[in-house]
């Protein structure tokens, strides 16, 4: 376990030891999950769930199923104006189809998320891959699928990180563990 979730942990654990209203509520998330190779993109938000589980977070993820990798940034847009979530997952396979630069695509997606979460100050946190060289073989499949449950639970453990990150920032520590 790093030592940010560590420290969140005993940070969780302080808070709601003492009662602090700002950390007591389950955190709530928007999962966002690009539809292109749905079978191996979905994989990331099975990571996410287990990881939240083995940290004992009873979160809320409410997910949304997109098009594909470029509506993501809209939607996280519009889902974090709603000031109703702690953070926003996304997760999409850009690949390269041979008919246009999917290193284009994937920077515009990546570049759209970050200014959401500039924009509105709620977290978003990106778990779109853009391999070089992917094809649609077996091995290439069971490795991305296996790669996406492994990015899903970073994303988890960073979106705890940053939840506490902000809540130190929100909350100072005096009255969080006094």
């Amino acid at each position: 376990m790093g030592l940010m979730v560590r420290s969140f942990l005993t940070l969780w654990d302080s808070v709601i030891l003492k009662g602090s209203r700002a950390m007591t509520k389950s955190p709530k998330f928007a999962f966002l999950k690009a539809q292109w190779h749905a079978e191996i993109v979905d994989q990331a938000l099975v990571g996410f769930q287990q990881r939240l589980d083995e940290l004992d977070i009873n979160a809320q993820i409410d997910v949304f199923d997109l098009p594909g990798a470029f509506e993501m940034p809209l939607m996280a847009q519009k889902l974090a104006e709603t000031k109703a979530y702690d953070a926003i997952a996304a997760a999409a396979l850009v690949v390269d189809g041979g008919i246009y630069r999917h290193d284009f695509v994937s920077q515009a997606v990546v570049t759209g998320l970050m200014d959401v979460g500039l924009k509105t100050g709620v977290p978003v946190l990106s778990v779109s891959l853009t391999p070089h060289h992917f094809q649609p073989t077996q091995e290439h499949i069971d490795f991305f699928t296996a790669h996406f449950v492994k990015k899903g639970r970073e994303a988890a453990d960073a979106a705890m990180n940053v939840l506490a990150a902000h809540h130190q920032i929100d909350v100072p520590m005096t009255k969080a563990v006094a």
